[in-house]
C-alpha cells in the first residue's frame, strides 16, 4: 500500500524589497520567550506577490488581522513577508523544503521592509538547478535570559566562516570554529539539561547571499557537560564535495522550534538514531513520538497529540556524507496526531536511508 493511502490524504523587487532590511531597536532584554516570530508553509511557489499563504501553516507575534505573504519573484526564488514583526537581519530562519523528488531550499537573506519581516527563499532540484518547490519557513528573534527550569533555545548564524549573530537563552556563550573545509564547530553553552546527555533538538539551514545551491546539514551532535556540542558539515550539491558555506543553526530544549513556549503548550521533537531527551513532547514528555521506515529513504514521524490550530515543522539531515532529508509532503492530522512524512536522497536525488532531526509545533 502507498504512503499516501497510509497516511490518507497527505497530501527590480527584490532590491526593493531587501534594500530595507535595516536593524530597528530590539525589544526589551526580559523577554522570556521569543520576542517576534512567524512562521508559513509555501503550498503554491507559483503564486504572484504579495499572496496570502495558507492560515492552517501560519502563525506569528503579529496582532490578529493581517495574514503572511509571498510570491515568485525568479524560478525557485520566492519571499515570504511577515507582517508587522520586522526587526532587520537579525534573529534567526529556517526553511524546509517539501518535496518527494529531492528539491531541497536555502536561505538567501531576511531583512525588514517597512514594518514587515521579509524571508527570501531559493530552492533547487536535485544538482543545484532552481526549481519550484513548497516549504516551510520560520523565522524569529529572541532576547534576555530564561530561568532554570523552563527549558532553553539558542542559534547562531554564520557567514563568510565567522560567527555573525547569535542567542542563548542561558547568557552564556555561542562560539564557531571553521575547523575543516565545509566543516564547523558550534557550541551552544550551558543549554542541556542533565549534564552529558544528549537532549533538546537542533536544526541547521543553508544559506548563500548570491543564491547559489549549498546545502548543510548536522555532521554529529553531542553533549559536553551542559553544552550542546553541533559539528556542522556543509556540501556542494552539484558534486557532494564539501564546502564552505554561510548557514543558521539552532537548538531548542522542551521548547518549540521558534523559541516560545507556553503557549505554545503542544510541540515536539524527534532525533533518529537518538533516543531519550531527544525524543520528547509537551505535554506528553520523553519519548512520547514515534517513527518508522515507509520505504527506501522514506519514514514518518507520529506526534501524538500536537496538531493543534496552525501547525509548522522542520527536518535536517544528520551524518558525514552528502545526504540530505526533506518534508515528503504535507504532515497529516488524525485527530490531535500529528503524522510528519520524512523523505532523505542521495546527492544525486536518489532515495537514501539517512538520520535525521525532525521538529514540529502547534501556535497553541
Amino acid at each position: 500500500m502507498s504512503l499516501r493511502l497510509r497516511l490518507r490524504h497527505l497530501a527590480a523587487v527584490l532590491a526593493v524589497v531587501l534594500a530595507a532590511a535595516l536593524s530597528i531597536t530590539g525589544a526589551p532584554a526580559t523577554a522570556a520567550t521569543a520576542d517576534r516570530f512567524g512562521f508559513a508553509y509555501v503550498d503554491d511557489p507559483t503564486v504572484p506577490l504579495w499572496t496570502p499563504l495558507p492560515a492552517a501553516y501560519q502563525f506569528g507575534s503579529w496582532a490578529p488581522g493581517p495574514m503572511a505573504t509571498g510570491g515568485k519573484v525568479a524560478p525557485g526564488r520566492f519571499l515570504v513577508r511577515f507582517p508587522a514583526i520586522g526587526l532587520g537581519s537579525r534573529g534567526n530562519a529556517h526553511v524546509t523544503a517539501v518535496a518527494k523528488d529531492g528539491r531541497f531550499c536555502e536561505l538567501v537573506r531576511w531583512g525588514s521592509s517597512g514594518a514587515d519581516e521579509i524571508v527570501d527563499v531559493q530552492c533547487f532540484r536535485p544538482g543545484g538547478t532552481p526549481a519550484d518547490t513548497p516549504f516551510t519557513v520560520l523565522w524569529t528573534v529572541s532576547s534576555g535570559i530564561l530561568p532554570a527550569g523552563v527549558g532553553a533555545y539558542a542559534s547562531a548564524q554564520v557567514l563568510s566562516n565567522v560567527l555573525a549573530q547569535s542567542y542563548n537563552s542561558t547568557g552564556a556563550p555561542v562560539t564557531v570554529a571553521n575547523v575543516a573545509v565545509g566543516i564547523y564547530d558550534v557550541r551552544f553553552r550551558a543549554v542541556g539539561a542533565p549534564p552529558g546527555v544528549l537532549s533538546g533538538n537542533v536544526q541547521v539551514t543553508a544559506q548563500q547571499p548570491n543564491a547559489q545551491p549549498r546545502r548543510c546539514k548536522i555532521l554529529r551532535w553531542g553533549a559536553a557537560g551542559l553544552d550542546a556540542v553541533v559539528y556542522v558539515a556543509c556540501h556542494d550539491p552539484f558534486t557532494g564535495a564539501r564546502m564552505n558555506s554561510d548557514f543558521t543553526v539552532s537548538f531548542h530544549r522542551e521548547r518549540s522550534v521558534y523559541a516560545s513556549f507556553g503557549p505554545p503548550k503542544h510541540f515536539g521533537y524527534l532525533a533518529t538514531p537518538f533516543a531519550g531527551p531527544t525524543n520528547y513532547s509537551y505535554p506528553l514528555g520523553v519519548g512520547a513520538n514515534g517513527f518508522g521506515p515507509t520505504g527506501p529513504g522514506t519514514f514518518v514521524v507520529k506526534f501524538p497529540a500536537l496538531h493543534e490550530k496552525s501547525t509548522t515543522a522542520q527536518v535536517t539531515a544528520i551524518g558525514d556524507d552528502p545526504s540530505y532529508c526533506t518534508i515528503q509532503e504535507l504532515w497529516a492530522q488524525f485527530g490531535s496526531d500529528a503524522v510528519l512524512p520524512v523523505a532523505c536522497f542521495s546527492n544525486a536525488g536518489r532515495p537514501q536511508d539517512a538520520p535525521f532531526s525532525s521538529t514540529f509545533s502547534s501556535s497553541v
